[in-house]
């Protein structure tokens, strides 16, 4: 490449356990990757902690890495895109972090997505009928930033008086590599109760529900400049954030998006034989330790117990509708724990270099001889796989997981059996949203698949058989950290808007489509297996509830 004038692009991708960078031509070819893990703290009653300074450390050291494989001069990067969990950051205006939790560690800073803490002040919010509520269908999640605000102010009150700046993950990244406040419409309007479509914050809302101080100061400590993804901001990256990136000072710095979303961005463009093309007719699913889908509309569409919709918020002029499940490969990960044979299994999928999970779908499709057939090991075992509650269709974060069919067996084969209805069970949750979506007016045809743990053509199939729908499996690796790098592409001028990009930089993909017949009947059945067993799981729950 000696001699070339190249136009290069990086992407950020800050996950929960890892935070990795990709280095991408304008065309969308990928040159290199590199990652670093995460510390996370775990405490009792569900807090989840990160350290920003770690996170960005994590960062600087992969942007490094990957640029310096990719074989490239930093001259030649010209943007830098992020993308992020929706956790919450609380730092001062010079970057001293300001402790979250009850440890008074200040280096830990980051109240992380899954953390629910704020449950119990999220039933609170939703008691109040506010609003803002309509655009999350209804019901906040303690996994958004106004439940763990309220609770910082009242269980840490100096932290939140102390707190200079109040970010999402994905804006703290910009902020550190540009100095601008500016905050994406992404994160503070699926997050914070922002009011995209109206250009403002519901000040009534905030202090109802006990934040009137941030109302107060203007919503200067939450955002007042707010912009769409792909943005420039600021001048680019300052002299300190370059140096400590590796890169050029005044390198384009996009603004940003949530991990899920930028997964969306970096699919929904890509080109598949025989399926409409139209991203309204797709369903972005990203299947990672969580599930997030996002469809996309022209008009605003409510969908009750379902995020949005929020306007701008992922595809620019469209209204973003959004859902998914709290704990997906999480929840995989999980519940093949729980078997007596895992510990031998997990040795012999180390043996062969692979997660387990991974390894059980390889033995499953040996097994069974086709992908949709591998339903067939499955037998009598029924999983509603909801460990970590139900994000949608139901807003039920006290949901937890029901398992039925179980013997006194311990060996491979009913580990296998366990884990495949787990797998179709988080198909069957997804099913229901796409039931509920298409009843409320979006015709999600087609459902373009991406995350680590949709990597896998058996897994896409199970899922398309699963939902009755076809999955779209994306060629191009890296499809989040491909978004993070169109983000960088507008910031950069390289596109000159983000539709543009996503046409440019997505490339094409497999179609797996549902197979019919035996298959189909299969899964119908277990579907309303799958429905029984959660609407008992809730009786049960609520009958417990009634009598303490």
């Amino acid at each position: 490449m000696a001699g070339e004038t190249l136009s290069a692009l990086v992407g950020v991708d800050v996950g929960t356990g890892s935070a990795r960078a990709g280095v991408f031509l304008a065309d969308g070819t990928l040159l290199a990757t590199a990652k670093r893990p995460l510390t996370l703290w775990h405490e009792p009653g569900d807090i989840v902690e990160q350290s920003g300074n770690q996170i960005w450390t994590a960062v600087c050291e992969s942007v490094r890495q990957a640029v310096a494989e990719s074989g490239l001069d930093p001259s030649e990067i010209k943007g830098i895109g992020f993308d992020a969990t929706c956790s919450l950051v609380a730092v001062k205006a010079n970057g001293t972090p300001v402790p979250v939790g009850l440890s008074g560690d200040p280096e830990r800073n980051v109240i992380v997505w899954m953390d629910h803490r704020a449950s119990a002040i999220a039933e609170e919010i939703n008691a109040g009928h506010h609003r803002v509520l309509d655009h999350v269908g209804g019901r906040i999640s303690p996994e958004m930033e106004t439940p763990k605000l309220v609770w910082l102010q009242r269980h840490l009150p100096a932290s939140f008086a102390a707190a200079d700046h109040f970010f999402d993950l994905s804006d703290y990244l910009t902020w550190r590599s540009s100095g601008s406040t500016a905050r994406s419409i992404c994160t503070v309007t699926c997050k914070w109760t922002y009011l995209a479509h109206e250009k403002r914050w519901d000040e009534g809302y905030f202090r109802a529900i006990g934040l009137g101080a941030l109302a107060d100061e203007g919503f200067a400590r939450i955002g007042t400049e707010i912009v769409s993804p792909g943005t420039a901001i600021g001048t680019g990256l300052t002299e300190r954030a370059a140096a400590d990136l590796g890169l050029a000072p005044g390198t384009a710095v996009a603004a940003a998006l949530i991990d899920a979303h930028s997964g969306g961005i970096g699919t929904l463009g890509v080109a598949a034989e025989s399926i409409d093309p139209a991203i309204g007719s797709r369903l972005a699913y990203i299947f990672g330790t969580s599930a997030c889908s996002m469809a996309s509309a022209a008009e605003p569409i409510f969908v009750d117990g379902v995020w949005g919709p929020y306007f701008s918020a992922m595809v620019p002029g469209l209204w973003l509708t959004e859902g998914g499940q709290s704990a997906a490969g999480a929840a995989l990960d999980h519940l093949v724990e729980l078997h007596p044979e895992a510990p031998a299994a997990a040795e012999r999928a180390a043996a062969d270099g692979v997660p387990l999970t991974e390894w059980l779908t390889r033995r499953a499709a040996a097994k069974a001889g086709e992908a949709s057939t591998v339903i067939d090991l499955a037998g009598r075992v029924h999983v509603v796989p909801e460990f970590l509650g139900n994000r949608s269709p139901f807003a039920d974060p006290n949901a937890r997981a029901v398992i039925a069919g179980l013997g006194l067996e311990r060996d491979e084969d009913s580990l296998i059996a366990l884990y495949v209805a787990g797998l179709s069970g988080i198909g069957y949750g997804l099913r229901q949203l796409l039931d509920r979506l298409r009843l409320s007016g979006i015709p999600v045809a087609s459902i373009v698949a991406s995350g680590g743990a949709a990597r896998n053509p058996v897994v896409c199939q199970i899922l398309a058989d699963a939902t009755a729908t076809p999955v779209l499996l994306p060629a191009a690796d890296e499809p989040v950290l491909r978004g993070a790098a169109m983000l960088a592409s507008v910031a950069a001028a390289t596109s000159p808007d983000l539709p543009t990009a996503m046409a440019t930089m997505s490339g094409p993909a497999a179609v797996l489509r549902p197979a019919g017949k035996r298959i189909a009947t299969i899964h119908l059945k277990r579907y309303a297996a799958f429905e029984c067993l959660q609407v008992a799981g809730r009786r049960i729950r609520d009958g417990e509830e009634a009598n303490v």
